[in-house]
This record gives structure tokens, sequence and C-alpha cells, in this order.
């Protein structure tokens, strides 16, 4: 079997995000088979429809777009940012998505959500999800990861010590396996 290639997406730019910490836990998750790099994207601009008319896609964004196209899955793991999706999170996906050769269509993606809070980031979740139903990605439905109160569940060197949230974290990741195969299956 040919293994797995997966991109972590990040939501939150913070060096010792929660939601990266929770992304690490995912990568270590996943079943035989998978791999996951983590990137980094702090280098797309904002969003401006006039640059990109003037002077076409900036590098950072190329590269971005190369490398979730070539990726078997994408995994985002993203903070809820004002009962929604993180502006930084939703500009690196409009850009993503300009263009013909639209690198989420047909895609599958899992999202898991993490929160200081209680609710673990229900709202992002919902608003997430129609923005990549818009971009045609394939999105895994179930099992959904909400990781509320998470600076408890994660040390200070960012390894979760929580059995609940490293099982439902490894459960979806499982899911997302079976995911990948199904959508591929389809098309």
């Amino acid at each position: 079997m040919t293994s797995l290639d997966i991109v972590g997406l990040c939501g939150s730019l913070r060096a010792a995000s929660l939601n990266r910490m929770a992304l690490k836990l995912a990568a270590t998750s996943l079943p035989t088979g998978m791999h996951m790099e983590i990137i980094e994207w702090r280098d797309v601009p904002p969003f401006n429809a006039d640059d990109l008319a003037a002077q076409g896609m900036p590098a950072a964004v190329v590269a971005l777009r190369e490398r979730i196209r070539r990726a078997d899955g994408v995994v985002i793991a993203t903070p809820e940012y004002n009962y929604s999706i993180p502006g930084m999170l939703k500009n690196a996906i409009d850009w993503i998505s300009r263009g013909e050769d639209q690198p989420f269509s047909q895609k599958p993606v899992a999202i898991l959500s993490v929160t200081p809070g209680p609710r673990g980031g229900a709202r992002v979740q919902y608003d997430l999800r129609k923005v990549l139903l818009f971009v045609n990605a394939m999105t895994l439905v179930k099992p959904e990861v909400f990781i509320g109160d998470a600076a408890a569940k994660f040390d200070a060197t960012g390894l979760c010590t929580d059995d609940p949230t490293r099982r439902v974290v490894a459960g979806q990741m499982d899911a997302f396996g079976k995911w990948i195969a199904a959508v591929e299956r389809m098309n």
C-alpha cells in the first residue's frame, strides 16, 4: 500500500498554539500508512483581487496551493475567533480557492477545533464546513472533534496528557484514512 500524504494546516499563527499541539497529536495518531506534514503559511498576504489581477498569485500562495494539490488529504485544526473562522485562515482559503484549478476540489478534509473555553469550537466548524462545501472539498462529517478546556489537556511541551482526547483524535484520524479511500473510490 502506498503511504497517504496528509497536509496539516493550523488555523492559528501562534507558535505555542493549542491547535498546533492538537495537529501534532493528530499527526502522531495517524494509522499505519499515513504521514502528515504540518505546513506553515505565515507568508500568505491579505487577499486583494486587484493584486491578483495585476501581479498574479504570490509565491507563498502558489506553494501552498501546490502542496495541497499533491496531498491525499488535509487536516485543519483551528481555534474559534469571535464565534467564527480566524481571519488569516479564511484569507488563506480565499487565496487557495482562486483559479480554475481549485486544489480543494474533491480533496478529503478533516476538521478539529481546539479552544481554551469549554465548547471546543463548534461554531467555527459550522462556518468552516460551509466554506469548504463551497470550494468543493470532501469534508469528513463524523467523528467531529471539539477539544474544549484545552490548556488543561496539553503539557508545557505540547504533549496531550488527556487519554479521552487522544482517543477521539485517533478515532478521527482512523476514520479520515477510511474517508480518503472512500473518496478515491467515488472519483
